[in-house]
């Protein structure tokens, strides 16, 4: 019976030792957003929201939701898209930081920007 009752002792503290010291797994903000595309929406003449944060490796979808065509393409020649009519998307995944300005090519008055952390 003492035998049974050191090692039920020892077994409690050596538990609680081997959950502190494993720690918790952690999640980051990063990891979270990362699961989650970003969207964008086309609609009135105008890219909503205009500026999109996202983390490196998210993907940002466009949706033109105007009844005239538009194209989401990048200043810097980073992506392009075809030329969207009414409902149709245009995907890009973002895998390196940075600011990537965009435009519409039909009407280059329409702006926005992807912040890439």
């Amino acid at each position: 019976m003492k035998t049974k009752n050191f090692w039920a002792a020892l077994a409690t503290p050596m538990m609680i030792a081997t959950l502190l010291l494993a720690g918790t797994p952690s999640v980051t903000a990063n990891d979270q957003l990362s699961a989650a595309p970003a969207a964008v929406k086309i609609d009135n003449f105008s890219f909503g929201p205009q500026t999109v944060t996202v983390p490196v490796g998210a993907t940002v979808t466009w949706t033109n939701a105007d009844d005239i065509p538009h194209t989401a393409v990048s200043t810097e020649g980073v992506f392009k898209s075809k030329v969207m009519d009414t409902d149709e998307k245009f995907s890009y995944t973002f895998t390196k930081a940075g600011t990537y300005a965009y435009y519409c090519t039909i009407h280059p008055k329409m702006t926005g920007q992807i912040v890439v952390q």
